[in-house]
């Protein structure tokens, strides 16, 4: 992790924990009249982080947190999904492609279509790990990737 890659967010005091994961879903009503929402909010939407450093013991007053909020260390998790087999090589940047499939029960859907990711953003991909399992509907071949935003 470089620390470049770090983000810095405020999050309530109850789940600011090094190691906790969450999926930022966006801003609540209450955030608006929020003096510091754009730190809260400078995260990408459907995107999972991992809290990896407590910035200090200061408490902030929050609308959404009972308990308040205060300031961590994010970075964003590493993305799974599956891509065609030919694209699949470690440390190309790619630009995300959706794949055309209209097989919502398939037992790989998440993986081909993951959440916070949208057409034609560029990454960077990070691990390869193995075939998909379960033959495709759409007869790709298939590899399961780790991917990070550029």
């Amino acid at each position: 992790m470089e620390e470049s890659d770090t983000i810095i967010t405020l999050i309530g005091t109850r789940l600011a924990k090094v190691g906790n994961e969450f999926i930022f879903k966006g801003a609540a009503k209450e955030c608006e009249p929020c003096k510091f929402n754009k730190t809260c909010l400078a995260l990408n939407q459907g995107s999972k982080y991992r809290i990896v450093n407590l910035r200090n013991s200061a408490r902030l007053e929050c609308f959404v947190h009972d308990s308040g909020v205060c300031a961590v260390e994010v970075i964003e998790a590493p993305i799974r999904i599956a891509i065609e087999s030919r694209k699949a090589i470690k440390g190309s940047k790619i630009a995300y492609e959706q794949l055309s499939c209209n097989y919502p029960d398939c037992d790989n859907f998440v993986l081909c279509r993951p959440s916070g990711i949208k057409a034609g953003e560029k990454f960077s991909i990070i691990e390869i790990e193995d075939d998909i399992e379960e033959p495709c509907n759409k007869n790709y071949q298939l590899k399961v990737v780790e991917i990070k935003r550029q």
